[in-house]
């Protein structure tokens, strides 16, 4: 099974998305599953009320910094990142990307978490 599909597997194994993005990334980390999982604990939902950026977004930034920052910034791969995930979503916020205020969903959360790991590893691969 691919990471995309690992972590929306993990999703639909009760996990929020972004843990479940975290999660999926577990063997390259250098932290516990447990910690990861709490760590994405408050970042679903658009961080719990759909109105912040997606959690599965979120996750993978912070797994961009965990496997790219070495004490100088990493702010155009994160800007590259949040790119190739609107590019691919059409949105970066929870809220629009379920139709929250249109009724129109963007992108369906299994699609948003396999979005965010392919963004992910595009940016990663590439530098």
């Amino acid at each position: 099974m691919n990471r995309e599909e690992k972590a929306v597997s993990l999703k639909h194994s009760g996990f929020n998305c972004a843990q479940a993005v975290l999660l999926a990334y577990a063997d390259e980390l250098s932290l516990d599953e447990q910690t990861l999982a709490k760590l994405g604990a408050s970042f679903g939902i658009g961080m719990g009320t759909l109105d912040a950026t997606c959690g599965a977004l979120c996750a993978a930034q912070m797994i961009l910094g965990l496997k790219k920052f070495e004490g100088r910034p990493v702010i155009p791969n994160a800007k590259e990142l949040f790119s190739e995930f609107k590019s691919l979503c059409g949105s970066t916020h929870c809220g629009e990307l379920k139709g929250k205020d249109t009724g129109v969903v963007l992108c369906p959360c299994d699609d948003c978490v396999r979005n965010a790991v392919k963004s992910l590893k595009k940016i990663t691969d590439n530098k």
